[in-house]
């Protein structure tokens, strides 16, 4: 018998890649991450730009909701050089202090089939700092940060294409996990399945699977 022309059942499917998105996703970074980064960001483009704080804060804003990403909108119309700013924006007195981060997530990170990768927005010396602290780093077999992507941020399938081609993968064996909306619309465009890590009630056609933490996951396989 041609073995090539036999169904695939599930157990024969090869296993899903798990995209892992990193701030608000894997850890907490609202509480002190996300407002030193903020505050950072509206000092260099103060100093960068001589704007004033409200003017500053206002562009990083703006930036922020028309690209999905502040430094994009800085590459485009400023010539911002990205790795200087993002050298000089994710630099942090005592990171480990800062740190909010649930023990639990290795866990689940543990219990789910498959390859893992984690693809962040953030520069490549902070999510190792990162990754270090909270001991997840044997857990993923690659890591994508936006210095490894030539500075394509989510959401640009620019990106995403980027990591599927350097990683040869089939987006449609693959799930991305993430806290952002805008940037599961791209993984959804592109045929992935998508995990939102949000604790709104508000609902999204470009969501298969809604999760308040990612502790939740492994109990939500089914339903990918």
């Amino acid at each position: 018998m041609d073995l090539s022309s036999r169904a695939v059942g599930p157990s024969m499917n090869p296993p899903r890649t798990w995209l892992f998105d990193l701030d608000n996703t894997l850890h907490n970074a609202n509480p002190h991450i996300f407002p030193h980064i903020n505050r950072s960001m509206r000092q260099y483009i103060e100093r960068h730009l001589g704007l004033s704080a409200d003017e500053a804060t206002c562009l990083r804003q703006h930036y922020w909701t028309r690209y999905g990403a502040t430094l994009l909108g800085l590459m485009r119309h400023h010539a911002t050089d990205p790795r200087h700013f993002l050298h000089e924006t994710h630099q942090f007195p005592d990171l480990p202090r800062m740190l909010v981060f649930d023990r639990a997530v290795r866990a689940s990170l543990r219990r789910l089939p498959g390859r893992k990768i984690l693809f962040s927005n953030a520069p490549r010396h902070y999510t190792d700092a990162v990754l270090a602290l909270t001991r997840l780093a044997p857990l993923f077999n690659a890591v994508y940060a936006i210095d490894n992507l030539g500075f394509r941020p989510k959401p640009m399938l620019a990106g995403f294409r980027a990591l599927l081609g350097a990683e040869k993968l089939d987006p449609r064996r693959c799930v991305m996990v993430e806290d952002s909306l805008i940037n599961l619309v791209s993984a959804k465009k592109l045929g992935m399945k998508t995990v939102w890590v949000s604790a709104g009630s508000r609902r999204s056609p470009y969501v298969d699977v809604q999760i308040r933490h990612v502790g939740e996951l492994p109990k939500r396989l089914g339903q990918l």
